[in-house]
């Protein structure tokens, strides 16, 4: 939930602009892979900077979100180019009153043919956590962090207390900021009903759940850039756990009682360890 002043649209484009440069950076969103999408309930003025409407479906109805504004990355742009001219890769979707459909505002520089194919997903958990807990803000991020992507193929990771159990445990910070721990979903099509359902439930309890032999989708209530952090966290996890399986498993990481006593200190709520 944000207080006011709150953000406006330049601000808003910028945010997703960063996190999108800073997921290219950690190399989790090759070519056109990844996407972002914000969903605020205070007023935004889309037609200054997209002035071009259409009327669309949405993917399913959202009757409480009527008046709310969502940004959306365009299928097929570049999230590493957003930060450079983001109305050509970024479309406004005003939920229009009833919440079946929307006006999607678009820029005269739009280089996109529709929003990414995975909106059905984000409207669904966005749709979800804003219902549960009243928030007037909310970000998602889907990424292809390789260390967390190539691990999700791994059978015994794909289980979540294994995985979690073995991720958690080599820096306090990703305990820390991932006190819940990281959800798993099991493979499921990209853009598929199964997927968002799917995605729905584990974000109930995570607030980053991996998208098995796929990647991962992170959510905020606060940032995007916060959303993107616990990508980046989730992932040097990863590549800890990784560095460990090439070198025969001679990490120890943190002990159990060692995470307890990190719990104990910074007061998380887990269950985890």
């Amino acid at each position: 939930m944000l207080t006011e002043p709150y953000p406006g649209l330049e601000d808003l484009l910028k945010m997703m602009g960063a996190a999108g440069r800073r997921l290219s950076e950690i190399e989790a969103c090759e070519g056109a892979a990844g996407n972002i999408s914000v969903c605020v309930r205070w007023p935004v003025d889309c037609r200054a900077s997209f002035p071009r409407v259409e009327e669309i479906d949405l993917p399913q109805p959202v009757p409480e979100l009527a008046g709310a504004v969502f940004l959306v990355s365009g299928s097929g742009r570049r999230l590493r180019e957003l930060l450079d001219e983001p109305v050509a890769g970024i479309g406004c979707i005003l939920v229009n009153e009833g919440g079946r459909t929307g006006k999607l505002f678009t820029s005269p520089r739009r280089r996109f043919e529709r929003i990414t194919s995975e909106f059905n997903s984000h409207l669904a958990v966005h749709y979800d956590q804003i219902v549960l807990s009243g928030t007037n803000f909310h970000a998602l991020v889907h990424a292809q962090p390789p260390q967390l992507t190539y691990l999700s193929h791994v059978p015994r990771y794909q289980d979540e207390r294994f995985l979690n159990k073995h991720l958690l445990r080599w820096q306090p910070e990703t305990i820390i900021n991932l006190p819940e721990g990281i959800g798993v979903v099991p493979f499921r099509i990209p853009g598929s009903p199964e997927l968002m359902q799917g995605t729905v439930e584990s974000l109930r309890k995570h607030r980053i759940v991996i998208w098995a032999k796929h990647g991962v989708m992170a959510r905020s209530d606060v940032s995007v850039k916060r959303a993107g952090d616990r990508i980046e966290y989730a992932e040097a996890a990863a590549k800890y756990e990784c560095l460990n399986l090439c070198t025969g498993e001679i990490g120890e990481g943190l002990t159990a009682e060692e995470i307890r006593a990190i719990g104990k200190t910074f007061q998380l709520q887990q269950d985890i360890f």
